[in-house]
């Protein structure tokens, strides 16, 4: 099979935030000090010379850039300044916008002007739809109750509504993942119990990111465990939870406990990767794509207005709360609707997945080797 060429690949990841590829010789140090890289899926010098070959096609039916978790050694370590580490984190940007069938994560991460564009014009038409919606059926000064502005039972359908839409696109690019970098390739046979064998890591790595634990600052792990779970525990409560969620003015503990928790997480790992941008002292701080600034904004936006907006309805404000809801959806849609299947949330779960195809194919090369000497100590006729 001819392998072809890209030569303006190096080009392309410019705009997706590679920096310094071209400074890799190809020394070996940052493979030597990444505490993920084994014989199997050698990284980040493997990626680094594909993407200085051009080599496209093996780019993409790559798990490499997903196994890195920018603990920022081989950056520290690299002699040149190339930053594989920034390299990989690049990489993962195009790999988002390839498995994407609808090009909207390619535009975005091309232009961050587009994204804010697209995050503007969700918000307006959200605050249309919630304030036409509540005028139409209910009373903006009562926020909960028969006449509640926006009860939570409506908000309960449209977020289902919602979910499965992200959930069937989410769905469509972790299939084309998987045909990219398993199903596709030809000298890759899978045995199918292997499918089954490795199923326990797709939760055991979305809730624990249980590999970035080996890099040899524990720090930014935990960070990173504290905002996802933080974010999973607030998605489950609005997702089966939302009628206790939004009761009140009195605090019902047992829903709106795990809520505080989950705010204070958020608060605090969004502030401290602000500031970690912001003063640039940590090597995978040190480079920000806009994407990176907006998720972040976002993310700071949604957690912001979500308190403002309990606080005020507990204290008994409930027109204020109502516009406070109506400006919290104006974020949480567009991160869901955009970031999430588009943009950088989609990294939990392209990761997972990368973890558990990662042992598939470690199966299917021992596979492969057993079947070989097989073949070779069969008696020759």
């Amino acid at each position: 099979m001819a392998i072809r060429v890209q030569p303006k690949l190096i080009d392309e990841l410019v705009l997706y935030g590679a920096e310094d590829v071209q400074n890799c010789y190809h020394c070996g140090n940052c493979s030597a000090v990444c505490p993920h890289t084994d014989a199997v899926f050698n990284f980040p010098r493997k990626p680094m010379r594909h993407l200085q070959m051009g080599l496209e096609e093996r780019l993409q039916s790559s798990l490499e850039p997903w196994l890195c978790y920018y603990c920022g050694q081989c950056s520290t370590q690299c002699p040149r300044g190339a930053e594989p580490g920034e390299t990989m984190m690049s990489l993962r940007r195009w790999l988002t916008a390839r498995y994407d069938f609808t090009g909207i994560a390619s535009l975005f991460y091309r232009s961050w002007k587009a994204e804010v564009l697209a995050i503007g014009i969700v918000a307006l038409l959200t605050a249309i739809g919630f304030f036409t919606f509540g005028f139409l059926q209910g009373d903006i000064h009562t926020y909960d109750g028969p006449d509640a502005f926006l009860p939570s039972s409506s908000v309960h359908i449209f977020d289902w509504a919602m979910a499965w839409v992200l959930f069937a696109l989410l769905m469509m690019n972790v299939i084309r993942m998987w045909w990219f970098t398993t199903a596709s390739r030809e000298n890759l046979r899978v045995p199918v119990w292997s499918y089954l064998k490795h199923l326990y890591l797709l939760p055991l790595h979305f809730f624990t990111q249980k590999r970035y634990g080996l890099c040899e600052h524990k720090g930014p792990w935990r960070l990173h465990l504290v905002l996802v779970l933080s974010y999973v525990t607030m998605l489950v409560l609005i997702m089966f939870f939302l009628h206790q969620m939004q009761s009140g003015p009195s605090i019902v503990w047992p829903a709106h406990g795990f809520g505080y928790l989950a705010s204070i997480g958020l608060l605090i790992t969004v502030i401290y990767a602000l500031r970690g941008r912001f003063k640039k002292t940590q090597v995978h701080m040190k480079h920000s794509h806009e994407s990176d600034w907006i998720f972040i904004v976002m993310l700071l936006l949604v957690t912001v207005t979500g308190i403002v907006q309990h606080v005020l309805h507990r204290t008994g404000a409930d027109l204020p709360a109502n516009v406070a809801y109506v400006a919290h959806m104006m974020f949480v849609v567009p991160m869901l609707v955009l970031e999430v299947p588009f943009s950088k949330w989609s990294h939990l779960a392209y990761r997972p997945m990368a973890m558990y195809l990662g042992e598939v194919h470690r199966d299917a090369l021992r596979h492969a080797e057993t079947v070989s000497k097989e073949k070779t100590m069969q008696p020759v006729s």
